[in-house]
């Protein structure tokens, strides 16, 4: 069987174009495979477009517009899920125009498919309180109790993202003081966090007691499962639930959904209530953009506005909750007259 040309472009694409050319990551990379494995299935079970005769040609803007609509209304994708879906298709078909120049009038349709307005969630945090509780439930007994307790102090002290923490190796860190550890973010942007004392202490012990500190095994994960395997996303997010539902139990005011971002947002919003700048907040975090690092800042006005509107409610009322221009009857009837 003969490939077709949108075979070829888009192998060469995933396999070439972004991994050499735009240096993206294999997260990244997995993403946008991803996006298009769920477009050739759309085509294949709802156009009935067999994958092998998938051509470039056969590929329309109605056709793409159908498959977000598809996300949408079948699979049920929010409006965030379904943008994400469509950055993909777009570096795709910029891509396209340069490697074939006779679909580019196709493509510059394509590209000019919009993004949907997504309402931004509010931001889910734990209070101090709280957080503190979800910290105490591994206990340093055992040597899984020990390792998740310093997984979960690096989580919250780094502000770090999933990705980021289950990437990291025993090179990343620094004990000397100032202590800090090296994390790689979005883009591969590196960036330094400081460590508390607290947390290098922890470190340092679970290092040592991992035999992690010993000459040679500089590139060894410092977070691995019981295979030697470094820990995955899914194998976090799975001992965030589990230590969070045990502290739930004993502590009520913990929300239902916590995950291993909200633990990122909490410490932001920790900093944040301590006084410290959004410019610091965003560097720590690794935003690109002080605007992203607004959000919690909105937040906390927020919270600052319920605040106050709790304290209103205790104030002593008067005879009439109405304000005095409504009490004036002869001025309420002339403005009701013009």
């Amino acid at each position: 069987m003969t490939p077709t040309d949108f075979s070829h472009y888009l192998t060469t694409f995933l396999a070439e174009y972004l991994p050499a050319h735009r240096n993206m990551s294999p997260h990244t990379i997995r993403a946008y495979r991803d996006t298009f494995v769920l477009f050739l299935r759309y085509c294949r079970d709802v156009r009935g477009l067999k994958m092998e005769a998938v051509t470039v040609q056969a590929i329309t803007a109605t056709l793409i517009t159908d498959f977000l609509a598809y996300l949408e209304q079948e699979r049920h994708c929010s409006a965030a899920t379904r943008n994400q879906r469509l950055a993909a298709l777009h570096a795709f078909f910029r891509y396209m125009q340069i490697e074939a120049p006779e679909a580019m009038r196709e493509c510059q349709r394509i590209l000019l498919i919009p993004t949907k307005r997504a309402l931004r969630p509010e931001v889910g945090y734990l209070s101090v309180e709280d957080m503190a509780a979800v910290l105490r439930q591994p206990g340093w007994e055992t040597p899984q109790g020990r390792r998740d307790t310093v997984l979960l102090s690096l989580l919250y002290d780094t502000g770090a993202r999933v990705q980021e923490l289950v990437d990291l190796i025993v090179r990343d860190l620094r004990f000397e003081t100032p202590a800090q550890v090296r994390l790689t973010g979005k883009g591969r942007k590196v960036r330094i966090v400081p460590l508390l004392p607290q947390t290098v202490k922890l470190l340092h012990a679970y290092l040592e007691e991992q035999q992690l500190l010993q000459a040679g095994r500089e590139d060894r994960p410092i977070f691995h499962n019981r295979y030697g395997a470094a820990l995955t996303r899914s194998g976090v997010r799975y001992l965030v639930q589990k230590y969070v539902g045990q502290a739930r139990e004993r502590q009520l005011t913990i929300p239902e959904c916590v995950s291993p971002h909200s633990f990122r947002h909490t410490k932001a919003m920790h900093l944040l209530e301590s006084g410290n700048p959004l410019v610091v907040i965003r560097n720590l975090l690794g935003h690109a953009d002080v605007k992203t690092t607004e959000v919690y800042a909105k937040a906390d006005l927020r919270m600052k506005r319920e605040a106050l509107e709790r304290a209103a409610s205790l104030m002593p009322t008067t005879e009439s909750h109405d304000p005095t221009w409504l009490q004036n009857r002869s001025l309420l009837e002339w403005l009701k007259a013009l």
